[in-house]
């Protein structure tokens, strides 16, 4: 699928705020734009390391965003048709509102209930929203409920253009061919050639291309163009 829309499925260039599921483009597609960065941040010292980290990375729970000060977020393939988002950005009034909201309220069963319990235990939660069927959905919030953090947090990947900007600034620096590599990762057809090829052309020494090649494997965006070959990393 090329996506040529810069819009969020409610047509605003930024997300609600609180944000709303209708914000959100298609859960494939948000883990294509992800997993990008993923693949693009991939370096050989991070593969297999546990513990604390930063940045945009790839494990066997999903893909990771922290920025080692105000945001982290997790988006995790549950199973086929399922995927779940959650996390944090410190705009979000969630976990301070009163009363309570209870960010699991109609939440499905296939949720990985264990970690965000032990999150909302320790103040760690933001929000919570699923993903079956192509359906986005989150707890009911209320109506003085000023934001949950979404859109600060994730607009990055939900908003297409703020996903080209992101890969022609510094913090990926693919060049002028941002939109070509954003255009094939959404329609799961980014292949190591071109990986090899933006290596090459951006006469930078930075990348790790060998671990881009494996994690672009692990990410299913060298699919066939199906979304469904999005890898099961659970």
């Amino acid at each position: 699928m090329n996506s040529s829309d810069d819009r969020p499925a409610n047509g605003a260039t930024t997300l609600n705020r609180p944000g709303l599921p209708g914000d959100l483009p298609p859960a494939e597609v948000l883990w294509a734009r992800w997993a990008l960065g993923a693949v693009l941040h991939a370096a050989t010292e991070e593969e297999g390391r546990g513990g604390y980290r930063t940045g945009t990375w790839m494990d066997d729970e999903g893909l990771h965003l922290d920025d080692a000060g105000c945001t982290w977020w997790t988006f995790a393939r549950m199973a086929p048709g399922r995927f779940v988002l959650f996390g944090e950005d410190e705009s979000s009034d969630v976990k301070w509102h009163e009363p309570a909201v209870d960010m699991l309220a109609g939440a499905p069963k296939w949720l990985p209930y264990e970690e965000l319990r032990d999150r909302l235990q320790g103040y760690e939660l933001g929000c919570v929203y699923w993903c079956e069927d192509g359906a986005w959905a989150r707890a009911p919030y209320p109506d003085d409920l000023d934001d949950d953090g979404l859109d600060c947090g994730i607009s990055r990947f939900a908003v297409r253009a703020e996903a080209l900007e992101m890969l022609d600034g510094n913090d990926y620096g693919t060049g002028h061919g941002a939109a070509l590599l954003l255009d094939r990762a959404e329609a799961y057809e980014l292949t190591p050639e071109m990986l090899a090829s933006m290596v090459a052309d951006s006469g930078d020494t930075h990348w790790d291309l060998p671990a881009m090649t494996r994690a672009l494997g692990r990410s299913g965006l060298a699919g066939d163009g199906t979304k469904g070959a999005v890898s099961s990393l659970r």
